[in-house]
């Protein structure tokens, strides 16, 4: 097709044995295994010529080539900046701790080309990870409040994406959650795809991947719980999946509770604790976020009405 690049590659035998989908995520002008599976999903990624799945063990002497699609025009090509103000907790030549509002999109993706996290930080130089999520390490659900960290340099993302793998990323967040759950609590329970409905996540569903979270009790109130979860895993959803399951889900979520009793409207959820070791300086760096207003608000009328609305 007029446009497309090809990148071909010979295997070697010191990677033989490698996935399809690691091995083309590695490849200069791919950059990351999201970007290779969604290439290798599409037919873009040949074997000796044939389409393989992305789990395909490589063997030493084989042709691999990459077509890079040009994008769709419903992606409408790499972002573009947009004057849109959001709030920058620290920031260096290396990276930015924003404070997310809540309603925003983190990246452009399908109904969402524009308007995004992506777009308002463009001007501060993201680099790093995907061409259409510039910056991007991690990511807060679109009503998701709260603190993250967004790349300027593409070796300090690749670094910080090992780190959060690593398991070395402190990322906390406070949650007000129906009924009463135990004092102190780890939730393990692995989460994937729901088979049914494919835009939502449930323990045990396809795919499901190892996932971990730690809670603790800050306050109780007669029929609602505020806790603070930390993170061990970061699977999509994990909060929201995980107290749905153990019979206590997110108050206002719209997917996971579907009851909305005192009229959030928006799940109550919010990251409030981000701390992690400079990956260029060593510098511990430690921030926090206060609960924004609309969530402050429920928890002080809750105060004032004993618990209960």
């Amino acid at each position: 097709m007029d446009g497309d690049h090809v990148i071909e590659v010979r295997v070697e035998a010191d990677v033989a044995g490698a996935r399809l989908d690691v091995f083309v995520g590695g490849l200069p002008g791919v950059g990351s295994r999201s970007r290779a599976e969604v290439l290798i999903s599409g037919g873009a990624v040949l074997v000796d010529g044939a389409v393989r799945q992305r789990s395909h063990r490589l063997k030493a002497g084989q042709v691999v080539q990459v077509i890079a699609l040009p994008p769709s025009s419903e992606e409408g090509g790499p972002p573009q900046a947009e004057n849109m103000a959001v709030p920058v907790t620290y920031e260096d030549e290396f990276l930015l701790v924003v404070d997310k509002p809540a309603g925003l999109v983190v990246h452009p993706a399908q109904g969402h080309p524009t308007g995004t996290l992506v777009n308002a930080l463009l001007h501060y130089g993201l680099a790093g990870g995907e061409v259409g999520r510039p910056g991007i390490v991690h990511r807060l659900d679109k009503d998701t409040s709260g603190l993250m960290v967004v790349v300027r340099d593409a070796d300090v993302h690749a670094r910080l994406v090992k780190m959060i793998r690593q398991r070395v990323v402190k990322r906390c967040y406070l949650a007000l959650v129906h009924g009463r759950p135990a004092q102190l609590g780890t939730i393990e329970a692995p989460i994937g795809r729901h088979p049914r409905y494919r835009k939502t996540m449930t323990v045990g569903g396809a795919t499901s991947r190892e996932a971990v979270t730690h809670f603790a009790i800050l306050e109780e109130f007669r029929n609602y719980t505020l806790v603070e979860a930390g993170l061990q895993t970061g699977r999509t959803h994990q909060i929201r999946v995980h107290f749905r399951a153990i019979g206590h889900p997110v108050c206002g979520d719209p997917v996971y509770c579907r009851r909305d009793p005192l009229r959030i409207g928006r799940q109550f959820l919010h990251s409030h604790q981000l701390a992690f070791r400079h990956p260029v300086t060593g510098e511990e760096l430690s921030f926090r976020s206060p609960l924004p207003e609309d969530l402050a608000r429920v928890v002080a009328r809750l105060r004032e009405t004993g618990g209960t609305s």
